[in-house]
């Protein structure tokens, strides 16, 4: 476990040099700069993730990877550190605003983690999975995703990638379904579940990974492509 903790810093302090050395390169006009991928477990959602930030050549952030980086104090001033000014008012705005608009009480927690996810939206060309990250960014910088397929689907595959029972696997499905649930109910008063909470729902039990993350990709070019229009 230390080891694993000393990983996922190392990955923070090689990203934080990273902003540090580009913070002042402009930001490409196309939106958004952010994919939020939301997965039922067992789904390939995480593949998926992968296989998007391969494609835009974006820099990806697992579930496991934000919640160390909300979790760290340190972390938090060392992400903080590479915004500006302005970036800083900016993201404060937004978590005033989410705050504001979800009627949140934050916790330590849910103010790293926001203020985390905030910051890696600033800095744009991210792939972010879980954490709730699509109820943390505002619409102008995210194009949120979400992987789903029938649960019977989902059992098989963990059961054959993890090598265990289909009995094991179910279980350890409908718990990481709940524990996931009940985080987004806790800190963003939301469900996990709900279409509306998404711009792109992907079914893996009808197209394969390959497939999703092409329809990603499409849609998030036709997203630019009205984005600019309207700006037009």
């Amino acid at each position: 476990m230390e080891a694993h903790h000393r990983s996922i810093m190392r990955i923070v302090e090689d990203q934080c040099r990273a902003w540090q050395l580009g913070k002042r390169e402009p930001q490409r006009a196309d939106r958004p700069q952010v994919i939020t991928v939301s997965r039922e477990p067992g789904s390939g959602g995480r593949l998926v993730a992968a296989g998007i930030a391969e494609a835009l050549g974006y820099d990806m952030f697992h579930q496991e990877v934000l919640h160390e980086m909300a979790k760290s104090a340190d972390v938090n001033h060392c992400i903080m550190e590479t915004l500006d000014e302005k970036g800083l008012s900016v993201l404060d705005e937004w978590i005033a605003s989410l705050v504001d608009s979800r009627h949140l009480w934050p916790d330590r927690y849910l103010q790293h983690l926001m203020r985390v996810v905030g910051a890696i939206g600033k800095h744009g060309r991210a792939v972010l999975v879980g954490r709730g990250a699509n109820f943390i960014l505002p619409p102008e910088v995210r194009f949120r995703v979400r992987i789903i397929s029938p649960r019977e689907d989902r059992v098989r595959n963990v059961s054959r990638e993890f090598g265990v029972s289909e009995e094991f696997a179910r279980r350890r499905v409908i718990k990481t379904e709940s524990d996931r649930k009940a985080f987004i109910r806790k800190y963003f008063h939301a469900d996990i579940s709900d279409p509306a909470n998404y711009d792109l729902l992907i079914n893996t039990a009808a197209v394969s990974v390959e497939a999703a993350v092409s329809a990603v990709i499409s849609a998030i070019a036709a997203a630019n492509d009205v984005g600019r229009s309207a700006a037009a």
